[in-house]
């Protein structure tokens, strides 16, 4: 009887220990269920900006500085060393002056496609994030190298359907390795017309300066005005004379040539929509050229030849916040269908995820300039998930997993930070941040002493040279690394070590998205 009773006893204890398991077991699940963004309520909307993160601060702030290493014409007020005045000439055949605007990358050109494309991204990212960037002394800055990019544009728009889309001729000065300073070579004009369109370049131009419109709309109203003047004339050149300038000057193809124009149609009309409320503009997305040129449900990579994935951002925060006449619009749907799509395909997790990436995590699509990609994705990620959290919107699903504007974040800054130094090279891809960056920028001006006296290709000893680069180029983010994260730090190696100008945009985008928290701006007017 004894033995009967102690074995019923153990039996009752044993009872008892699996239902306290099932019910820690229970609660544990439900945690994780609503940490893994299966809850259906929203999260909190953010204030005003909060707590500053220091690290992203500092990476901003070192960011911006490319911009003024990069800039053409008379210096005004100039911080970088090692810089002067340069292509005071350019633009004297034309009779207009085109002495400002930025040169593209580690040469001299001024491509006019990726410049148009660095301005319109620099002016989404004050109109969005502005009060953060003013958080961290940042804005002004921003604003000052944006504007030094529309005073060039407003003057390549020579008249109503003529824009100059490059000075310089890149198979000359691609011979020539010297300061910008001491360019002895010409510079050539290159524009599109009716005879030779370029929807593709009108329309990115456009977009930038409807865009900087809004910025400037309320510190310089006269400017602004005229911004969105030529803003409108070169839409409309854009979609009546239609054209790849990639076909009208095939030239170009050699370095930045375009897919199609299509993107940029949308993209341009999409902004202009923003900056004047018209519906012809908000019709012309929603309407026979989105189903043309839109490829709705179809994820594309953001970047300065593709605007789809920005144009499907953008135009769904019109659905998210609303705008007047605009909420029985069917159209706009597709077009946030389509960026969630988008958001789906960079979450590791999401059984949609893109298998375009590093082991470590890394988007990657291109060996060449490796960086654009993540860093583009991840600030139309940022953008979506403050759209999201603003709007209390709790959730996407992603092909029937769901998640939240927190596990879009972390998504986020996995890629910032990457960039940042949390790689396996542990090393920062943005010079003059952390301990360890690039020594070896492919950039002329930052290989080449100040006081050294070099002609064209006298010049090419500094590209050859094995010692690190005599100044340094702050805020240039390379190339980036290998599909195998890999980074061979030499000049030479310009796939990887070359910064570019539309990189500085996007990377000053996606900091400042994460200086700091902030509620989205519901309206840029």
């Amino acid at each position: 009887m004894g033995g009967k009773s102690g074995s019923k006893g153990w039996c009752n204890w044993l009872l008892v220990l699996v239902i306290l398991a099932l019910i820690v077991g229970g609660i544990v699940f439900t945690i994780k269920k609503k940490k893994s963004g299966n809850s259906d309520e929203a999260a909190p909307v953010p204030g005003p900006p909060g707590a500053i993160s220091k690290g992203y601060a500092d990476a901003l702030k070192i960011a911006m500085q490319f911009f003024d290493i990069q800039k053409s014409g008379k210096l005004v007020d100039n911080k970088i060393s090692w810089r002067g005045d340069s292509g005071l000439k350019d633009g004297n055949e034309a009779k207009v002056d085109l002495s400002k605007g930025m040169y593209d990358a580690g040469d001299h050109m001024k491509f006019g496609f990726p410049m148009a494309f660095t301005a319109t991204v620099l002016s989404w990212t004050i109109l969005e994030y502005g009060d953060q960037m003013d958080a961290v002394d940042q804005l002004e800055p921003a604003q000052d190298s944006l504007k030094w990019i529309t005073d060039y544009l407003i003057n390549a728009h020579i008249s109503d359907n003529v824009l100059i889309v490059q000075v310089g001729n890149p198979e000359s000065d691609h011979k020539c390795w010297e300061r910008p300073e001491d360019m002895p070579e010409k510079r050539p004009l290159t524009q599109v017309n009716t005879s030779y369109p370029g929807s593709d370049v009108a329309g990115e131009t456009a977009a930038a300066l409807a865009s900087a419109s809004l910025v400037f709309k309320k510190s310089y109203p006269t400017y602004s005005s005229n911004l969105l003047k030529h803003a409108k004339q070169l839409f409309s050149f854009a979609d009546k004379y239609r054209g790849s300038y990639s076909e009208s000057i095939p030239e170009v193809q050699t370095y930045y040539n375009s897919t199609g124009y299509g993107d940029e149609l949308l993209w341009a009309a999409s902004w202009l929509f923003h900056a004047t409320g018209d519906h012809s503009y908000l019709d012309y997305v929603t309407g026979d050229n989105g189903q043309k040129f839109a490829n709705f449900g179809s994820p594309t990579w953001f970047s300065w030849d593709n605007k789809l994935a920005g144009t499907q951002v953008l135009l769904s925060r019109i659905s998210f916040f609303g705008a007047k006449g605009a909420s029985n619009n069917g159209g706009l749907l597709k077009y946030r269908q389509t960026a969630e799509a988008v958001i789906c395909g960079l979450l590791p997790r999401s059984p949609t995820a893109t298998e375009s990436r590093t082991r470590s995590g890394l988007i990657w699509v291109s060996e060449w300039n490796a960086l654009q990609h993540p860093v583009a994705s991840a600030f139309l990620a940022a953008l979506y998930s403050d759209y999201m959290l603003t709007s209390r919107t709790a959730k996407i699903s992603c092909d029937g997993r769901s998640f939240t504007p927190a596990d879009i974040r972390k998504f986020v800054r996995s890629q910032a930070d990457y960039v940042l130094g949390e790689n396996p090279m542990k090393m920062s891809f943005l010079v003059g941040y952390g301990d360890k960056f690039s020594q070896f920028v492919h950039h002329r001006g930052a290989s080449i002493p100040v006081d050294a006296k070099t002609g064209c290709t006298d010049g090419f000893q500094w590209l050859e040279s094995t010692k690190p680069n005599p100044n340094v180029a702050v805020g240039a983010l390379v190339g980036g690394p290998f599909l195998n994260e890999t980074f061979i730090d030499s000049r030479n190696n310009s796939m990887q070590t070359e910064p570019s100008t539309y990189n500085g945009a996007v990377i000053v985008g996606l900091l400042s998205s994460l200086v700091t928290t902030s509620s989205a701006v519901q309206s840029f007017t």
